[in-house]
């Protein structure tokens, strides 16, 4: 295994080539540490000496990139020099020149070799300390992957009041922290700055692969294949190309791993490293390996997401096997799909499509193999998970496959069967009870006059129903004249006053609010009462339909109404909200929907409850993951509870109000109990003092008494008032 192990390190890099943005900077002055020149950035930024720390940070910037390109490089001419080339493989015969003995010191020799050219070359581009001198710190390390320097960056640029580059590197550290508060209110602010370009708001740190990507298939979208296909092409070229830079930056210092993967480490059982000079050897080389396999997953990982687009090279390969047969080229969407066969050998639908191509050529092509640069990729890895899962084995070593096309003659039979029983375990493959018969539901004693207008199969989907009848016309009425009372502009969306398009007027109203307004006098506690009884109708509809066995608590509930603003209708080409998901952040271009904050991961189901139909457009449509593919469209009116799961199988938008006020319950449930809605208690319990202390008021003689303080005032004032004293609690 050791010899394999050092023949599949001194595998020589292929090149590659860094992130955009970066080749930007300018550079300022001899390499130095990184590290160094950003704390001392740092400094300069704390101390106002603005333009001093745009240069230190990006110098910073350029000294990084700088260091793992001359690591990359010198890896890679090393590889080739005379000298360092790897020895024949030993010979079993104990009088050859390439026996064991032999060959373990020519291997040796050209490993050290090999070392002394990466040592020289790196002196020779880094300085005389090479890459020892331009080590950075874990925290530091940790600093540059989560963009700290361009927070800074677009604050001193901003002090230097040059605008167009503080968008840009506000826009590049949101990109990788779309969760940090202050740089989304930032990025509004910068939004409505007259001086500031629209084209500002780039990412400068985006890899070569997501801008060729992204770009090729907007031009998919449009139709115009001929121009994507060069697009598509540098996708899967740079796409490779990142996979060697992130592999050469495995064979740097071990302090560059992750914090997450120093701890996954921590928790395997590896080698001990006071342990023999080979065991030693091994375990170093082993872990190596283990970070050169996580790779195709940080390439497939779009800047700012936890998690990496699965399959991201066959579906790549997919893409451009389509692309080249639309324009006529069937012999390289032939090779394309040849390469997709490498992943998974037995894919009838590729199958189908490469008889198609063979029928279309007329001839017999032998000529025609899968492409070499994938060949040369899978060949690696497999070769890498081999040595992995014998260490497993042997070692006692962990190896966590991050590849769902490992085949599964590759893995030892009683690790095979191991993994197995570990995928049974896993509590988000197991599957949630059935719902109960629709006869049963139907003769649930709560669900009187409600009936099923259609269920998953009659909107194109899963988990989604459409019941109509939770409502009275009455009961509407006194909603809707709650929310003309009480709704409060962009409530729920930080006072936004059109959080979603400008040409609506967005008003909300939570249940607390209402509670507060009734105990005020400001609005009538009926309509805060029937707010709470209709949106927990709702939850008992949802939980009787979907979830009978698994309780369903509400963790959101929200009165919103969207008016169109007259004179901003015309030509109008937006969305009322954009098509999304509620439980998970959604891709269209990949169609993944990444279950992971911002997104609010907690909820199951989702319920809209609507309350008229008086209006033009504001239709809910579900859509296909594209986002663009719509499936069901339904219609608001009266009483109508469309509910459904809350995942990425049921993306889903509202078409724009054009005319009219358009008004609905929305509504969100969870199953985790820790995610109830805590203001839904303090209205319930707001409410209920209010009625016991109305019922507990003796009669007097007076006819027309004083009305207590809170109540004697006008309805605007009582608001003004509890808008001081209990400001809305808002949920993004």
């Amino acid at each position: 295994m050791l010899s394999l192990l050092l023949l599949l390190l001194l595998l020589p890099a292929r090149g590659c080539v860094e992130a955009p943005g970066l080749a930007k900077l300018p550079r300022l002055a001899p390499l130095q540490s990184p590290d160094l020149l950003y704390a001392d950035g740092v400094r300069a930024y704390a101390t106002g000496a603005w333009e001093r720390a745009v240069a230190l940070l990006r110098e910073a910037l350029r000294s990084r990139a700088e260091v793992g390109r001359a690591r990359r490089d010198c890896g890679a001419r090393c590889a080739a020099e005379p000298g360092t080339e790897l020895p024949p493989v030993p010979s079993s015969d104990p009088g050859s020149d390439l026996s064991p003995g032999p060959w373990e010191r020519l291997l040796l020799r050209a490993a050290l070799r090999r070392a002394e050219c990466v040592s020289q070359c790196a002196a020779r581009r880094l300085g005389p300390r090479g890459a020892a001198g331009h080590r950075v710190v874990r925290a530091l390390q940790n600093a540059f992957r989560r963009r700290e320097p361009y927070n800074y960056l677009q604050r001193a640029y901003y002090k230097l009041k040059k605008l167009d580059l503080a968008v840009a590197a506000a826009h590049t550290f949101y990109v990788a922290n779309p969760k940090h508060l202050q740089i989304r209110e930032d990025l509004v602010k910068y939004h409505r700055m007259s001086g500031v370009r629209r084209q500002s708001f780039r990412d400068l740190e985006k890899p070569l692969h997501w801008v060729a990507y992204d770009e090729g298939l907007e031009l998919l979208k449009r139709q115009e294949v001929a121009a994507a296909l060069p697009l598509l092409e540098e996708a899967l070229r740079e796409s490779l190309a990142q996979m060697e830079n992130c592999r050469a930056q495995c064979e740097g210092p071990e302090e560059q791993l992750t914090e997450e993967e120093e701890k996954e480490e921590e928790g395997e059982a590896q080698p001990d490293s006071q342990s023999g000079l080979y065991e030693a050897i091994a375990g170093h080389w082993i872990r190596v390996l283990q970070c050169r396999q996580r790779c195709p997953g940080a390439v497939a990982t779009r800047p700012g997401q936890d998690s990496p687009i699965s399959d991201f090279l066959p579906i790549q390969l997919w893409q451009l096997q389509k692309a080249h047969a639309q324009v006529g080229n069937l012999s390289q969407a032939m090779e394309n799909a040849l390469s997709i066969l490498l992943f998974y050998p037995e894919d009838e639908a590729v199958k189908g499509t490469l008889n198609k191509y063979q029928k279309l050529l007329g001839e017999q092509r032998p000529d025609l193999s899968a492409r070499e640069d994938i060949r040369h990729f899978v060949f690696q890895s497999l070769g890498e998970k081999k040595l992995l899962y014998y260490a497993m084995i042997h070692l006692g070593t962990s190896f966590k496959d991050p590849d769902p096309w490992t085949p599964d003659d590759l893995i030892p039979e009683g690790l095979r069967k191991k993994l197995r029983e570990d995928q049974e375990k896993r509590p988000w493959d197991s599957k949630l009870p059935e719902p109960e018969s629709l006869a049963k539901w139907r003769d649930s004693h709560f669900l009187d006059g409600v009936t099923l207008t259609q269920d998953a199969g009659q909107l194109n989907g899963s988990e989604r129903a459409v019941l109509d009848g939770l409502l009275t016309p009455a009961e509407c009425e006194i909603l809707l004249q709650l929310a003309k009372d009480a709704a409060k502009t962009g409530d729920g969306y930080r006072s936004r006053r059109s959080p979603h398009t400008p040409h609506e007027l967005f008003e909300g109203l939570t249940v607390l609010r209402a509670a507060q307004l009734a105990r005020a006098g400001a609005v009538g506690r009926r309509g805060a009462k029937l707010l709470l009884e209709a949106s927990e109708r709702a939850r008992n509809l949802t939980q009787a339909y979907f979830s009978p066995e698994w309780p369903l608590h509400l963790s959101f509930t929200h009165l919103v109404c969207r008016s169109a603003i007259d004179g901003e209708q015309e030509q109008r080409m937006d969305l009322s909200h954009p098509v999304h998901a509620d439980n998970c952040l959604l891709d269209p271009y990949s169609g993944e929907c990444w279950k992971e904050p911002p997104a609010y991961t907690y909820r199951d189901y989702s319920g809209l409850l609507y309350l008229n139909d008086d209006f033009q457009g504001g239709d809910l449509f579900f859509t296909e993951p594209d986002a663009l593919t719509v499936t069901a469209q339904v219609r608001p009116q009266c009483g109508r509870l469309v509910a459904f799961s809350s995942g990425g199988e049921n993306p889903h938008g509202v078409w724009a109000v054009t005319k009219g006020r358009r008004c609905t319950l929305a509504l969100w449930h969870t199953r985790a109990p820790e995610h109830m809605e805590q203001d839904r208690a303090e209205a319930e319990m707001l409410l209920r003092e209010q009625e016991e202390a109305e019922e507990g008021e003796i009669p007097s003689g007076n006819s027309s008494p004083e009305p207590p303080s809170a109540l004697g005032r006008r309805p605007q004032q009582a608001r003004m008032e509890v808008e001081r004293q209990h400001p809305a609690r808002e949920e993004l």
